[in-house]
């Protein structure tokens, strides 16, 4: 799993956020499209994209997009 290709599927979830300007250290909650709408939608894209189930304590312990991505290495 590489970073850069899961920080694209990080970005299928917004409608406006240029997927260029997301990086590992990007806190996605200060994201103005970040809703608990998107929240599921990463859920939803993590689950086709990686087979993995993320819950909502992964969510709230994460701060970064590399928060989420070492949490999907970690269980993939």
């Amino acid at each position: 799993m590489e970073v850069k290709d899961f920080i694209e599927n990080f970005a299928l979830i917004f409608d406006e956020t240029d997927p260029a300007e997301l990086t590992t250290d990007t806190v996605f909650r200060d994201l103005d499209e970040w809703s608990s709408l998107t929240a599921l939608g990463l859920i939803a894209v993590i689950e086709e994209e990686y087979e993995v189930e993320l819950n909502s304590k992964d969510l709230e312990n994460s701060i970064t997009v590399g928060d989420i991505y070492d949490i999907v290495k970690t269980k993939k």
